[in-house]
């Protein structure tokens, strides 16, 4: 039995509880989270006890520590669970400062301890369909990657102001899987924005709407593009051109029931937002960090790779903002 102790009791950490309690073999010990109604319910609900980051982090039957809380506490706390050797998975972005970043992923690797970062779309079955395709050679070799991300409304410009912008909020998960898909590291980012949603965006600092183009190594090049607002719901679709053909990964829908009439075809509109998207893939992503822990398995969201998501998100943000291609 792994006992593991919980960090964050918003949604985002109800999801990995409830993922966590279906597990065979795992057990949720603690819950901390700063707002006690919240830790309290969640507690409730899975049979945990309620307790602060110290108990939590010096109790030796504990052997995982999930972290859902919010990004200003997840350096401290990947710094101290990996130096008290425990499993860790965290979720998006190890930090907003690069530099601290990197010493959480210098921390993990003297601790020699797992530590998995939540970019949940790799453990999506659609696009590790795709991924596994592109290995087998099914398109030759990659080209050109074309990410849509779209979000289906902005979050509350509080959380905006915070949220370290656009490129480091929404985009890091798409910079995770340019480097996922076509297996190349960048070497420039030319990224745009604006601000076409909500002025009140403006004024936090930040822009709502942003093209981003990528070039590799080798030369490969990714196309990004996102809004905060897609009136049709959460649009989540890529394409990879090879060299012998292309796939396309699509979008999920409630049912696949299409509806044939005298003036129109029409199907369902998109799965509305993330929580319903990546359910799967939530499951998905959790279960691989057991087998980790327990069967060795190679972990496939490493701590470097939040590191090198984040550097092309502050590269981006640069671009952006200076107006030039960044060189990394």
């Amino acid at each position: 039995m792994i006992d593991v102790a919980l960090f964050g009791a918003g949604r985002i950490g109800k999801i990995h509880a409830a993922n966590l309690f279906a597990h065979q073999g795992v057990r949720l010990k603690y819950v901390v989270d700063t707002h006690a109604p919240s830790a309290a319910a969640l507690a409730e609900q899975y049979g945990a006890s309620v307790t602060d980051t110290d108990t939590a982090l010096n109790d030796t039957s504990v052997g995982a520590v999930v972290i859902a809380s919010s990004t200003d506490t997840h350096a401290e706390l990947i710094l101290r669970a990996a130096a008290a050797g425990k499993a860790i998975f965290c979720e998006k972005p190890v930090d907003l400062d690069l530099a601290r970043a990197r010493d959480c992923a210098a921390a993990v690797a003297a601790a020699k301890v797992p530590c998995l970062i939540g970019f949940q779309r790799r453990y999506d079955p659609t696009f590790a369909a795709v991924k596994a395709r592109i290995d087998a050679g099914e398109i030759g070799s990659p080209e050109m990657l074309i990410v849509t991300s779209r979000d289906p409304g902005a979050p509350p410009v509080d959380y905006i102001k915070r949220s370290g912008g656009i490129f480091k909020d929404m985009l890091i998960h798409d910079f995770d899987i340019c480097r996922w898909i076509l297996a190349d590291e960048v070497v420039s980012v030319h990224a745009s924005a604006s601000v076409l949603t909500d002025p009140a965006i403006a004024d936090a600092g930040d822009a709502d709407c942003t093209a981003v183009t990528l070039r590799t190594r080798s030369g490969r090049l990714c196309q990004i593009n996102t809004t905060r607002r897609a009136a049709y719901g959460y649009d989540q679709r890529f394409e990879v051109q090879g060299s012998l053909g292309m796939l396309q990964a699509g979008n999920h829908r409630p049912t696949e029931v299409t509806a044939y009439g005298s003036k129109q075809v029409a199907t369902d509109l998109p799965e509305h937002f993330f929580l319903e998207r990546y359910q799967a893939a939530y499951a998905g992503e959790m279960a691989h960090f057991f087998r980790v822990i327990t069967q060795g398995e190679t972990p496939r969201t490493t701590v470097q790779d939040g590191v090198k998501a984040l550097e092309l998100a502050d590269a981006a943000t640069r671009s952006w903002q200076e107006g030039r291609v960044i060189a990394l």
